[in-house]
C-alpha cells in the first residue's frame, strides 16, 4: 500500500472535521434533561450546556478574527444566556458556520500566511490549530460529561466502529 503525503491543508482539514463531528455528535447525544449538569461539586465547573456555550462563543472569536471581520456574538455571554438545547445546538452550528469556509478554503501555501489576532501576527495555520486544540481540550471535557451520564462519546463509538471494519 503506498503511503500519503499530509500537507498543513489537509491535516488541518481533517483535525476539523473530526473535532466538528465529535463535538456537534456530543451535544446531540445528551439529553436535554442534562444540559444544566455539570460533575462534581466545584461552584466554577461549567454546566453541558455551558461547555457547548464556551465551545460556540470561543469560535465566533477566533474565527471572526482571522477573518477579519466583526465578531457575530460580540458582547453577548452565551454561557449564561443559552440554556436550552435547541439554543445550544444553533449557536454550535452558526459558530461552526463561520469557520468551515477557513478550513476548506485552506491552501499549503494560504496556511503560511500570516493572519493579524489582536496585536499579533501568526501564521493561518497557527491560528486555525488554535481552534482545533481549544475545540478537542473541550470535547474532552464534554466527553467526561457524556460518560458520567452512562453516554458513549461519539469518539469511543468511532474507534469501536473502525475495530470492527466498518
Amino acid at each position: 500500500m503506498q503511503g500519503q503525503k499530509i500537507g498543513l491543508a489537509t491535516s488541518l482539514q481533517r483535525g476539523y472535521a473530526a473535532f466538528k463531528r465529535n463535538f456537534t455528535a456530543a451535544a446531540e447525544k445528551m439529553p436535554e434533561s442534562d444540559y444544566g449538569f455539570k460533575p462534581g461539586s466545584t461552584p466554577e465547573a461549567r454546566t453541558f450546556a455551558q461547555v457547548i456555550d464556551h465551545i460556540a462563543q470561543s469560535q465566533f472569536g477566533q474565527c471572526a478574527a482571522i477573518k477579519g471581520v466583526p465578531n457575530p456574538m460580540q458582547g453577548k455571554q452565551l454561557e449564561q444566556e443559552l440554556k436550552t438545547k435547541a439554543d445550544v445546538a444553533k449557536a454550535l452550528a452558526d459558530s461552526f458556520a463561520l469557520c468551515d469556509d477557513l478550513f476548506s478554503g485552506v491552501t499549503d501555501t494560504s496556511a503560511a500566511e500570516m493572519v493579524k489576532q489582536g496585536p499579533n501576527e501568526l501564521t493561518r495555520a497557527a491560528a486555525l490549530y488554535g481552534v482545533i486544540v481549544h475545540g478537542n481540550e473541550m470535547y474532552g471535557t464534554a466527553a467526561v460529561y457524556l460518560r458520567s451520564k452512562n453516554i458513549v462519546p461519539p469518539s469511543t463509538e468511532m474507534q469501536g466502529m473502525r475495530g470492527r471494519g466498518n
